[in-house]
């Protein structure tokens, strides 16, 4: 018998809480359809909110865009299994927002476009343009299934309920207030649950610290397992998670999330000034840091309840991402409606991401692919229209997705690796263009796609490695010796098998932490391009394409034709100097290949450069 059937269910409060979440997020949908129908601008006001919204509601949005369903189930079964070293990533994330202020968002902001690859084309071409396009729908299709499924699976262990049959039922209202209302609708609903969110957490983290007698408590049950780790200095990129897969290859990746992503511009364009957005990001950071180490203690928290009673072994639960569910399932006897707020604060999580990509991908379709190929412009209303259809399609087809993603393993390691496939190229583009000058079209194209089929093979090979067993991670001890008689006797015989043959290791990149990933793909697309730019004549640039690149280079950019002019001399000392100084001769070597076939006319026309340096 299946002990899992003796655990308590939802009550009618559980319900109550959880349909008043779901009725919320449709009333403010409606709401906002009927509020933009009296606006001049209806694409405006669907895509980026009439550019007039508001510090808090965006960096609400932006904190439920980022914090998932698989983070809440994710981040707690990751310490439970593996231990604390993934909690470190709370360190990247304060340095992204930093670097996105600096380098990446005031272009954006400059060009003032609705859809951040049409940069892509501003920069380079429109194949690049609709390259960069596909790429993130690519991403999108495959992360939002996995969003969906995870909640769902939760809300199936809490009560039973057909898992398929729940992930229509929300996804279909998650489709509905995003097609109705547009961006506001999505970043209100986000603002609520966002609230929901930290709700759901935070009670449960509270009441599971009572449960075992405090946080000392908490943390001696797990040191006694060495479950806390946060300082493996080892550099070997096999293992799992060190302190540098976990601070530097999340770094990549989370910047990759955020800073060229449609859904994190689009929110950011959506205020009428830099000096908001950044606001905004600062409290997306801190946001995001608290609810991923809110979530990362629950972890130790369940281990330390659970500790002299695994509930996997002793098949209370089929699979480790039902741990949280389970815990709160256990806490709930003495607290009623617990169930239902934690329930509600899941698929809060998973519906304000769900409802960001469909946006974000419809603003990107539109823009990028059926608007070019108009004969002649249609009217606010007819683009609203298809706009909303496309939400519906791509709604759809993400759930039509969701059968494939109950065969990936592991939450946190399926996100990170399926992201990393299209992070890293996508990255590599938008920093190929911004700083680096010399860059051009053909070196992008040819960079994205090397490195995008490479770290595709990479993560889809591992994730086939890990299904048959070839690749197995060290866990945590468990232990079943407080559990009671009966459910010792379903836990079987846990003798540990030695095996006497040596099995055949996976290939090397296989065995690669998967958190590498991503700088794996940025790096080849930034070589590549880089080197293909180099081979087929390095882009050429004028005095107005100045605010195609990130200010960190404007300096350079400035003093270009001095630069020519002392190109002729200083040539052999560039070499000399790139030890020194790496960044700056970088840069100053793309601008002298950038203007090598000009020299000839250079030498004959001192008078015209002269000219032209002084209106730069």
């Amino acid at each position: 018998m299946d002990l899992m059937d003796n655990r308590p269910t939802f009550d009618l409060v559980d319900w109550i809480i959880f349909i008043g979440m779901l009725g919320v997020s449709t009333l403010i949908g409606i709401y906002h359809y009927y509020a933009s129908r009296k606006k001049v601008d209806a694409v405006g006001e669907y895509l980026v909110g009439g550019q007039k919204m508001s510090v808090f509601p965006i960096s609400m949005s932006l904190i439920a865009s980022y914090i998932s369903g698989i983070a809440l189930l994710g981040l707690p079964a990751e310490m439970y299994v593996y231990g604390t070293q993934f909690w470190c990533i709370a360190i990247a994330d304060s340095f992204v927002s930093v670097t996105m202020a600096i380098v990446y968002l005031p272009v954006f902001y400059e060009l003032r476009i609705t859809s951040i690859y049409e940069y892509l084309e501003l920069r380079f071409n429109r194949v690049v343009r609709l390259m960069g396009s596909f790429i993130i729908i690519i991403q999108m299709l495959f992360y939002i299934p996995l969003v969906i499924y995870v909640p769902a699976l939760a809300f199936n262990q809490m009560t039973g309920m057909d898992l398929y049959t729940i992930m229509l039922i929300v996804s279909a209202v998650c489709i509905f207030y995003t097609t109705m209302g547009g961006l506001k609708a999505v970043v209100w609903t986000d603002t609520i649950q966002t609230v929901l969110m930290f709700g759901a957490v935070i009670p449960v983290a509270a009441l599971g610290t009572a449960r075992v007698g405090g946080v000392a408590e908490v943390w001696r049950r797990n040191v006694e397992t060495e479950r806390i780790e946060f300082f493996n200095m080892d550099l070997n990129p096999t293992i799992r998670h060190t302190f540098w897969s976990v601070v530097v290859g999340n770094y990549l990746n989370w910047l990759a999330m955020c800073t060229v992503n449609q859904a994190t511009v689009q929110r950011c364009l959506a205020m009428s000034n830099l000096r908001k957005t950044n606001m905004a990001i600062i409290i997306m950071t801190v946001g995001i840091t608290c609810i991923m180490s809110l979530c990362c203690y629950t972890g130790i928290v369940i281990y330390a309840v659970f500790y002299d009673c695994d509930p996997i072994t002793t098949k209370q639960i089929r699979r480790r991402d039902q741990l949280l569910p389970y815990f709160v399932m256990v806490l709930s006897k003495a607290i009623p409606g617990l169930p239902g707020l934690f329930v509600s604060g899941l698929f809060s999580a998973a519906l304000s991401t769900m409802s960001t990509g469909l946006n974000s991908m419809s603003c990107v379709i539109y823009e990028d692919m059926i608007k070019p190929c108009l004969r002649k412009p249609i009217s606010n209303v007819g683009a609203s229209r298809v706009i909303k259809a496309t939400v519906v399609i791509i709604g759809v087809i993400c759930m039509g997705f969701v059968f494939i993603v109950d065969k990936l393993s592991g939450l946190i390691q399926s996100w990170k690796s399926l992201t990393a496939i299209t992070g890293g190229p996508l990255l590599g583009m938008f920093t190929l263009g911004m700083l680096f000058p010399m860059a051009n079209s053909k070196g992008v194209f040819v960079g994205a796609f090397v490195s995008l089929s490479l770290v595709a093979w990479i993560s889809f090979g591992t994730q086939a490695a890990i299904s048959n067993g070839s690749i197995y991670f060290p866990v945590k001890p468990v232990s079943i010796d407080g559990c009671t008689e009966s459910l010792r006797s379903t836990a079987g015989n846990l003798t540990t098998i030695v095996e006497t043959t040596v099995r055949e290791q996976p290939f090397f990149l296989y065995r690669m932490s998967y958190l590498w990933y991503t700088l794996v793909g940025f790096l080849i697309t930034i070589l590549i391009g880089l080197l293909v730019s180099w081979f087929t004549g390095p882009s050429k640039y004028s005095c107005a394409d100045k605010r195609l690149f990130t200010p960190v280079v404007h300096c350079f950019l400035s003093s270009r034709n001095y630069q020519n002019k002392v190109h002729i001399i200083s040539r052999p000392s560039i070499e000399q100097n790139i030890l020194h100084n790496l960044m700056y001769n970088l840069f100053y070597f793309s601008f002298f290949l950038q203007n090598e076939a000009e020299l000839a006319k250079m030498i004959n026309d001192v008078n015209s450069i002269t000219q032209t340096s002084s209106k730069c």
